[in-house]
């Protein structure tokens, strides 16, 4: 049998939770299978005591979308299970995604509580992506994000993410490198997504190498013979000080009169101490364009307390608590209704709960950027999508106005718009096809880098960053209360 990783031909549609299945089949005994619905796709935190988020994540979803069926097998196996019925099994056989998809770009900075993602389709088609948009979007958000920390971190330094070997499966590995570049990695080890996304493929040597041979000086002479232009040199196999940089500055100096270039790199110990002292010798004999490159359990927080002390670090080879999300398992990333079709008419829903941070703002949103007269964001405002009730809800350039924050409690705040506002979810897909184009992954990392050059460095920092501003406009504000009213029997 085929392993799934192999399967280019159809995106198993079966790749959704149990009861998206049970609820279509109840939609489709219920004659609501063409009932037109809006579902959006938000987040409630950051990770990683964040003040942003990387939006990452969507061409991949675009792509399997367009893929998404249900293959013989999968019918088949759906029928053992016998819980639907055989008419509600030829409707899925011929099942394809046909609606519509509105997005923020990939690589964009994005906040709580605003919608990422908009679904319009019928009921039935919305529900049972869910699962899949949820998969996608989380983790590659959740890397991205992580990997836009490091890189912030290493005052944008040179990222090589080396994850691979802990990612979690083969799948899991590939998206973490797309996220990883995303955020800013330079490079990946992960040759397989060298190849499928075009991201330059970087490594050195394993101890292994060294341990080969007789000596490390002569596995050091091996790599250098093999790869003359920039041989990198695994120091620490034995003892970094007492021997590897020794014999790294011994065949270095061969590499160079030969018109190539070295460098060296660190996988244990004191990474301050060590690159203080290996720089040092370096410099000594001469070899003051030899690089250091350092890997070894790295993220934010301790790439950050390095630069900081000053370590003459050139590269930062990044792995597990990148390419896992280190400290933070999953990106908060949901999927819930915001209107649905009754009576031929679109209705907002709203899902109140006695848990505040799970209460959902609703019907058709769009999502505007504030930015100030020096191009800065400032903030976000959720206001209803002109095309469905929100005609009167336009920000003017200009124009000072009140806007609430997402609970829809009294906090407000004043604000003077400075520039023309920035609607940021677009259309992507149209009866189920792509409309918009498809970018290069250099462009949405470019895209990326941008955007967070784009927000005060106090949203950015590591520790106790400030919180940017979410919040609703007046409209949105008083049907959120109406709603929530009305449900109580106020």
């Amino acid at each position: 049998m085929k392993s799934i990783y192999e399967n280019e031909k159809y995106c198993s549609a079966l790749q959704t939770d149990f009861y998206e299945l049970t609820m279509a089949q109840g939609y489709w005994k219920k004659g609501m299978k063409d009932e037109r619905a809006i579902f959006e796709m938000f987040f409630r935190k950051h990770p990683f005591g964040s003040g942003f988020s990387i939006f990452a994540g969507l061409q991949t979803l675009l792509d399997e979308l367009q893929k998404f069926s249900f293959s013989d097998d999968d019918i088949d196996y759906l029928r053992s299970l016998q819980f639907f019925n055989e008419e509600f099994l030829c409707y899925l056989k011929d099942f394809r995604f046909t609606g519509a998809l509105y997005a923020m770009d990939e690589g964009s900075v994005v906040f709580p509580q605003e919608p990422l993602i908009r679904i319009d389709s019928t009921i039935i088609e919305c529900q049972i992506i869910e699962a899949l948009l949820l998969n996608i979007i989380n983790f590659q958000s959740l890397i991205a994000t992580k990997t836009a920390r490091i890189w912030l971190a290493s005052d944008k330094g040179a990222i090589m993410e080396f994850g691979l070997r802990r990612a979690q499966g083969p799948d899991g590995a590939l998206s973490a490198s797309r996220a990883s570049f995303i955020g800013g990695a330079m490079g990946t080890s992960n040759v397989l997504a060298g190849k499928e996304f075009g991201i330059k493929v970087m490594g050195t040597m394993a101890h292994s190498w060294i341990m080969a041979f007789p000596s490390e000086e002569e596995a050091f002479r091996a790599y250098a013979e093999l790869y003359p232009d920039h041989p990198v040199f695994l120091i620490d196999t034995y003892d970094t000080l007492k021997c590897g940089i020794g014999n790294a500055v011994k065949v270095g100096k061969e590499v160079v009169s030969r018109g190539g270039s070295f460098g060296v790199r660190l996988d244990s110990g004191d990474m301050h101490y060590l690159s203080v002292a290996v720089r040092k010798k370096l410099d000594e004999a001469g070899l003051t364009d030899a690089t250091i490159a350092v890997s070894n359990d790295l993220d934010e927080n301790v790439i950050n307390a390095l630069i900081e002390d000053g370590a003459p670090i050139d590269s930062w080879g990044v792995g597990t608590r990148m390419v896992t999300g280190g400290n933070e398992a999953a990106f908060t990333g949901v999927y819930k209704l915001a209107a649905h079709n009754s009576g031929g008419r679109l209705i907002p829903t709203i899902k109140f709960s006695d848990n505040p941070e799970k209460t959902t703002l609703p019907g058709v949103k769009q999502v505007w950027r504030l930015k100030d007269a020096a191009g800065l964001a400032v903030a976000d405002i959720i206001t209803l999508d002109e095309a469905e009730g929100g005609a009167d809800e336009k920000i003017m350039k200009g124009e000072r106005r009140a806007f609430w924050h997402t609970r829809a409690d009294y906090r407000h705040f004043y604000h003077t718009v400075e520039q023309e506002p920035v609607p940021l979810l677009i259309k992507r897909l149209e009866n189920g096809k792509q409309i918009s184009p498809n970018l290069s992954l250099g462009d949405i990392q470019s895209r990326c880098k941008a955007e967070l050059a784009g927000f005060d460095d106090s949203y950015k920092r590591l520790l106790n960053p400030h919180i940017y501003k979410v919040s609703i406009t007046e409209k949105m504000r008083t049907l959120t209360l109406g709603l929530i009213k009305n449900y109580l029997g106020e």
